[in-house]
């Protein structure tokens, strides 16, 4: 087989076929089959078990850059919570982020409420916005919700909102979602809170960061986990959801075989090249 063309190929073909393989599936989806792994099942189950109607804590410690790994599963956690009637109490700790995880939670919100369920800022859910301070404030709220967020997004005062006036701190919940993108994320919630108020939580981030976390999830002190968007993915699945998770791993599926045919095709030609070297020397 010879390849020696290969070593004189314009890059700009790899360029585009990576663009296509990438961009045909978000246009037209595959269909990829997508099998939900042990982590993302404990992820939806911890969320399952909690008893309907309880006020649940969201942590979306992300910004825009995070948006196609962590808004997916960010969506499809609200729609479980929501299923169950929970009333959801979200903070951010990312200065980017706030305004993201308000479009995206007022975005789930108005699926129901067009269904006809009468979901309400305030009373069903509320986003407390965003807080600096980092590890400090969480621990702050362990003192007291209303003390580290006074007001919430839209500055309505935190104790007049109906969420609230059963919520005072940790032990007012019986589970913690984080969606983490990294510092102040996951690691911190699991050492600040978790191993010090003893809230259970399950943890979604991105893929990058998902090797971290396993200790946690091995350990228990992540009753689950979703890592990048294949966790998303799975958690569609197990949702019976076919969103832009399921969807975008279709166009992730194929760059990744692409790129290890590159590089199966890169190592052929060197090893011609060598080979080819060594039949030449006397």
């Amino acid at each position: 087989m010879r390849l020696a063309f290969l070593e004189t190929l314009d890059r700009r073909w790899l360029f585009l076929v990576m663009g296509l393989l990438v961009a045909g599936p978000l246009l037209w989806p595959i269909g990829f089959p997508v099998e939900p792994g042990p982590p993302a099942r404990m992820f939806y189950r911890a969320i399952a078990a909690i008893p309907d109607g309880s006020a649940v804590l969201m942590s979306c410690d992300y910004d825009p850059a995070s948006k196609p790994e962590l808004v997916p599963m960010t969506q499809t956690a609200l729609r479980q919570l929501f299923d169950k009637r929970c009333r959801v109490v979200i903070t951010v700790l990312w200065p980017g982020g706030s305004a993201l995880v308000d479009q995206t939670l007022e975005g789930v919100a108005d699926e129901y409420r067009a269904r006809g369920v009468p979901l309400t800022s305030g009373t069903d859910y509320v986003n407390l916005g965003y807080k600096s301070g980092n590890e400090s404030v969480m621990v702050l709220m362990g003192q007291g919700i209303a003390n580290a967020f006074p007001t919430d997004q839209r500055g309505r005062e935190t104790r007049s909102l109906p969420i609230m006036r059963d919520v005072t701190n940790y032990s007012s919940f019986p589970l913690l979602v984080n969606i983490s993108a990294g510092y102040p994320g996951t690691k911190e919630w699991v050492q600040q809170v978790n191993s010090r108020f003893h809230l259970p939580m399950v943890s979604g981030c991105t893929a990058v960061s998902a090797p971290e976390f396993f200790p946690y999830l091995q350990a228990g002190q992540l009753r689950g986990m979703l890592g990048g968007m294949a966790g998303a993915a799975e958690y569609e699945k197990l949702m019976h959801e076919s969103g832009p998770a399921v969807h975008g791993m279709d166009a992730q599926s194929l760059a990744h075989v692409f790129i290890a045919l590159c590089i199966l095709l890169g190592n052929a030609v060197q090893w011609s090249k060598s080979a080819k070297q060594g039949r030449a020397r006397p």
